[in-house]
Order: structure tokens, then C-alpha cells, then sequence
């Protein structure tokens, strides 16, 4: 039953960074749009799916306080202040995008918000990451850092990575549901997004080498790990021949495709710890009871219905956004 809850938490995970990425990174980018047509477009591109996208993310809470109580509590301790910094940006870009609509002389303050939400939920997201892979001290099954532990510069490069990812992300989303200016711009930026990406990443691999943090020796011990970086620089070629041909497609699925890659390393680069080498996972899991209990809610009907509606909404609104169509 411990599997069968690390399986759920790791999709809901993923799914939340595949999906909620591309409307952070499309919010990211509209800071960047002058012209308020293109921002009314990009805005459109995201605006049938964003709210179910951010769903998985109370999913994957759901799923860690019920199943991983223990790791829920020492995460919160660690991770308060960016967690609250994290759910601001969120509601901030969610009111922006009901009041943006219906305001005139204030609207560019929605815009701002709404870009700076999307920059600052991005970035604690990254940072948190880049703090978990450093080193949680902790002790006697709780938090034993400050308040500002997670501050310091490999978690900061971390956030500034996913940034960029996200952007990415968001570019090849523009890319496969925009038309006409927005879509030739967002072509133009997917090769710097994509150089200033690997930059971040070679920059974040070279602090994690001098530093010497631990999940560095889990690559020297499994090799096999190579793998993943292999398939996502096969996507990374597929997207290069992709956006040169100017294929519509293909390039969203090979950044989706890289960054579950990249996941993948992590995940069974700190196995079988859920709290890189403090927690495993078994230390971490609730009573069988507690997860026996859960799999008959949110396990049997919750989570494949997620998946249901997940699916359904991508089908239903596939296909270019209308370019006069406004939020």
C-alpha cells in the first residue's frame, strides 16, 4: 500500500509541474508582451485549463499530509515561508486574471500582477526543490533549521532554473495553441529560453560538484541514471529540428518529455528517502490503516477521477486558441 501511495504522489507531482509549468511560464512571459492584444492572447492560451492545472497541486498536499505525515510536517516547518510566498503568488495571478478582464484605467496593475504572481510561485517552487536536494537538517523527526535555511545560493540558482524552464515550457505552449505574432515570437524565444535553460543547468551541476552535496555520489554509485539525461537530450534535439521546420507539435511534448526525465533522476536519485537521506519512505508513511483508509477515497475515486478530468479538459479545449476569443 506504501507503493501504491509514492506512485500516486510522484504522478501528481509531475503532473502538477508538466501542467501548472506552462501557465506560470506563459505568465512569466507576459511580462515580456507590450502590446495588449498579444497579452489578451497569451492569456486566452492558458485561461480554459489553469485552474484545473493547479489542482494537482492540492492533490499532491492531500496525498502528503494523509499518507506522509511526517514528511508533511517537517516540509511545512522548513518550507513555511516559502510555502506561504508560493500559495500568494498563486491567488494573486487568479484574481488578476478575473479583474485584468473587467478593468480599464487599472489594468496594467493586474498585468503586472499577474506576471509577477506566476514569477514568484515559479521561483519558490525552484527554490524548495534546490533546498530539499542541499540538505534538510533534521532531528528526531523534525525540522532542526531556521526559518531561512532554504535561503542560500544553490537553492536560489535552483529557482532561477525553473524560471527558465517554465518559460520554456510556456513558449512551446504559445507555440502549439497561438496563432500569427504570438506564435512566431514565442518561436523566436524557444532557442534562448532553451541555451539559457542548459546554462542554469551546467551552472547548478558545477555548484552541486564544488559543494560536494550527496546526490552527487548517487550518480557515481548508479550509473544507469545517465539514462535520463540521454532521453532529454534527444528531446532537446527534437525540439531544435522541430522549431527549425516550424512544426506546431512536437516541441511542447519534448520540453514535457525532458522535464519528466529530469524528475525521474531525482526521484530515484534520493530513493528509497522521500527526505534526501533523513526520511525514507517507509519512516515517513502512516500507519497501513491510515493508508488502507485513504485508498477507498481519494485512491479508488479521487485520483483516477483527476485523471479523467485532466484528459477531458485537454481534449475538449485542443486545438488553436481563437484569436479574438477573450478571457
Amino acid at each position: 500500500m506504501v507503493w501504491f501511495w509514492v506512485a500516486v504522489l510522484a504522478i501528481s507531482i509531475l503532473l502538477y509541474v508538466l501542467l501548472d509549468g506552462f501557465d506560470l511560464g506563459v505568465g512569466i512571459l507576459f511580462g515580456f508582451a507590450r502590446e495588449e492584444p498579444r497579452q489578451d492572447a497569451m492569456m486566452s492560451a492558458v485561461a480554459p485549463v489553469w485552474d484545473g492545472n493547479e489542482t494537482w497541486l492540492v492533490v499532491a498536499g492531500v496525498v502528503l499530509w494523509g499518507a506522509f505525515p511526517l514528511v508533511y510536517s517537517i516540509l511545512l516547518s522548513a518550507f513555511y515561508l516559502p510555502v506561504l510566498l508560493m500559495l500568494a503568488g498563486l491567488i494573486l495571478r487568479g484574481v488578476a486574471f478575473e479583474y485584468r478582464h473587467k478593468a480599464q484605467s487599472m489594468r496594467w496593475i493586474w498585468s503586472v500582477s499577474f506576471a509577477g504572481g506566476s514569477l514568484l510561485a515559479a521561483f519558490m517552487q525552484g527554490v524548495m526543490v534546490g533546498a530539499l536536494v542541499e540538505h534538510l537538517p533534521v532531528s528526531d523527526g523534525r525540522y532542526a533549521g531556521t526559518m531561512f535555511g532554504w535561503l542560500s545560493p544553490f537553492p536560489v540558482l535552483c529557482g532561477v532554473g525553473l524560471c527558465v524552464g517554465y518559460a520554456l515550457l510556456g513558449a512551446c505552449w504559445l507555440v502549439l495553441k497561438s496563432d500569427g505574432e504570438v506564435r512566431e515570437s514565442a518561436y523566436g524565444l524557444i532557442p534562448y529560453l532553451a541555451m539559457s535553460l542548459l546554462a542554469c543547468l551546467i551552472i547548478v551541476f558545477c555548484f552541486a560538484l564544488i559543494e560536494n552535496l550527496p546526490v552527487m555520489t548517487r550518480w557515481l554509485h548508479r550509473p544507469y541514471l545517465f539514462v535520463f539525461p540521454l532521453i532529454g537530450a534527444l528531446a532537446a534535439i527534437v525540439l531544435a529540428v522541430s522549431v527549425h521546420r516550424r512544426r506546431d507539435g512536437p516541441p511542447f511534448l519534448m520540453v514535457a518529455i525532458a522535464f519528466a526525465a529530469a524528475f525521474s533522476t531525482f526521484a530515484i536519485s534520493f530513493w528509497p528517502y522521500i527526505i534526501p537521506f533523513q526520511i525514507t519512505i517507509q519512516e515517513g508513511a502512516a500507519p497501513h490503516s491510515s493508508l488502507a483508509f485513504m485508498f477507498w477515497g481519494e485512491g479508488l475515486f479521487v485520483f483516477p477521477l483527476m485523471l479523467l478530468y485532466t484528459a477531458t479538459n485537454l481534449t475538449v479545449f485542443r486545438g488553436k486558441v481563437d484569436r479574438t476569443a477573450r478571457y
